[in-house]
C-alpha cells in the first residue's frame, strides 16, 4: 500500500486524533497514489498514524477512516461503520428521523447519510468516499432494507475534488416527496429539491425548546424555511404566528406543513427579504412577545470572517429591537467558523447596541444525533440560544 508520511515539523495535530492531514503538512510519499486511493500514514520516523483515502489535488490530502493497522479498508469496513452508527442513534432514541452519519463525527470523512422514516438520503462531498458509494449503498440496504435511498450530491464543495454535481435515486425510484413525524406534528420533506438533504434534522430538539416562551405569545420567525419552527410555536399555543422567507418554494412548503397540522389559521408566511423587513419593522416600532431568527450559514472560508460577524450582529440587532420588554429571542448560528465563545460575544456587542439586558434562558448544539467530537471544530457547527430581553 502507497505510505505517505508527515513532516518532521509539523504539529501532532493529525497524531492527536484529527483526521485531516493538508497538503502542507506532507512529506514524502512512498508508491503511486490516484486520486481517491486508500493509503498509510504514517510519522516522519515511519510510525503508522492510520489509513484513509488521498487527493493529491485537494487541500486535505488525506482523510482518515481508521487508526487501527488491522483494519482494512473494503466492503465490511463501512457495513460495520454504518452499523455502529446506528447502534448508537439507537442507544440516544434517534431512531424515527436522524442524521445516521455525520462526518468525521462518525468516522466517515465527507460522508452525510440522513434517515427520513425508512428512506435516506446521502451525500458523498468528497472523491475518496465517493469511489465507495456502491459499498455504504450495500450496507444501508443490508442493515435498513429501506424504502428508497436518494443521493443529493448537488452541493458546491464537490467541484473542489473534481467531481459533478448530481442528483438522483440509488435505489428504485419512489415518490422523494415525503412525510415525517416530530415532536408529535407531520412535515413534508422534499429530498430532490429541498435545501441540504431536504431538512434540517439539526434542530430537532431545538425546537422543542421553545415550548414554554410561546404559550399565548405574538410570534415572528424569520428565516422561516419550511416553517418547522412557526408550526411548533402553534403546537405550544402560540396565538399568532408570523414566518419570513425569501423563496416562494419554502414559503409555499411552509403553508402545506401549517395546513397539514391544522395550524393555517394560525401561522401565516410572507415571501421578502428578512433582512430589510426587520429592519424596516424596527423603525416603525412593530414588537412581538416572541422573535426567532434561524438564519443560513452567512461564510464557508476564514476570508469572509468578518463580514459573517457584522452579518450576526447586524441581524441579532434588529431581532432584538422587536422583542417587546420582557419578550424573548430565539437565535441560531449554524456557520462552524463562528465558534459559540465568538457567537455569544456577537449576541452581547448587539445587545450593547440595542440599549437592551440580555438574560440567558437557553443555550444549546445542534440535536445529538449530530454528535460533537472534541478537537474537531467543524463537527460543534450549531448555535442555539434563547434570551429574555429585557
Amino acid at each position: 500500500m502507497t505510505a505517505v508520511y508527515l513532516k518532521k515539523k509539523v504539529s501532532r495535530r493529525v497524531e492527536n486524533g484529527h483526521p485531516w492531514v493538508f497538503a502542507n503538512e506532507v512529506g514524502k510519499i512512498e508508491g503511486a497514489i490516484d486520486p481517491g486511493d486508500i493509503v498509510d500514514l504514517l510519522t516522519h520516523e515511519g510510525k503508522f498514524v492510520g489509513r484513509g483515502y488521498a487527493n493529491p489535488k485537494s487541500q486535505i490530502f488525506v482523510r482518515l477512516l481508521t487508526r487501527n493497522k488491522q483494519e482494512m479498508i473494503n466492503d465490511a469496513f463501512f457495513l460495520n461503520r454504518i452499523s455502529t452508527a446506528w447502534e448508537y442513534r439507537q442507544k440516544l432514541g434517534y431512531t424515527e428521523n436522524c442524521r445516521l452519519i455525520f462526518g468525521e463525527a462518525d468516522f466517515l470523512p465527507a460522508l452525510i447519510i440522513d434517515k427520513f422514516n425508512d428512506y435516506f438520503v446521502l451525500q458523498t462531498l468528497a472523491l475518496g468516499i465517493d469511489r465507495w458509494k456502491p459499498a455504504i449503498v450495500d450496507a444501508l440496504n443490508t442493515v435498513f432494507s429501506p424504502k428508497g435511498i436518494y443521493e443529493r450530491n448537488d452541493v458546491p464543495v464537490r467541484e473542489l475534488e473534481g467531481l459533478p454535481l448530481v442528483k438522483g435515486f440509488l435505489s428504485a425510484p419512489f415518490n422523494t416527496l415525503i412525510t415525517i413525524r416530530e415532536n408529535g406534528l407531520q412535515f413534508l420533506v422534499d429530498v430532490e429539491n429541498g435545501q441540504k438533504t431536504g431538512y434540517f434534522l439539526d434542530q430537532q430538539d431545538n425546537r422543542r425548546a421553545i415550548e414554554h416562551i410561546v404559550k399565548g405569545a405574538d410570534v415572528l420567525g424569520a428565516f422561516t424555511y419550511t416553517g418547522t419552527f412557526e408550526i411548533h410555536a402553534a403546537h405550544y399555543g402560540a396565538k399568532s404566528v408570523l414566518g419570513l422567507d425569501i423563496s416562494a418554494n419554502a414559503v409555499m412548503q411552509a403553508d402545506r406543513n401549517a395546513a397539514l397540522n391544522g395550524f393555517d389559521k394560525v401561522c401565516s408566511f410572507m415571501e421578502v427579504n428578512a433582512f430589510d423587513v426587520l429592519k424596516a419593522w424596527a423603525k416603525e416600532g412593530r414588537q412581538f412577545d416572541v422573535v426567532m431568527l434561524d438564519p443560513p450559514a452567512f461564510t464557508k472560508s476564514r476570508e469572509n470572517i468578518n463580514k459573517a460577524i457584522t452579518g450576526y450582529k447586524e441581524i441579532n440587532l434588529r431581532g432584538m429591537k422587536l422583542v417587546k420588554p420582557g419578550g424573548f429571542l430565539v437565535t441560531t448560528s449554524c456557520t462552524n467558523l463562528v465558534q459559540p465563545d465568538l457567537f455569544l460575544e456577537i449576541i452581547e456587542m448587539a445587545a450593547k447596541d440595542a440599549r437592551r439586558t440580555l438574560r440567558q434562558v437557553v443555550y444549546r448544539a445542534q440535536a445529538s444525533d449530530h454528535p460533537i467530537v472534541w478537537g474537531l471544530e467543524n463537527t460543534h457547527y450549531l448555535k442555539f440560544l434563547i434570551v429574555q430581553v429585557l
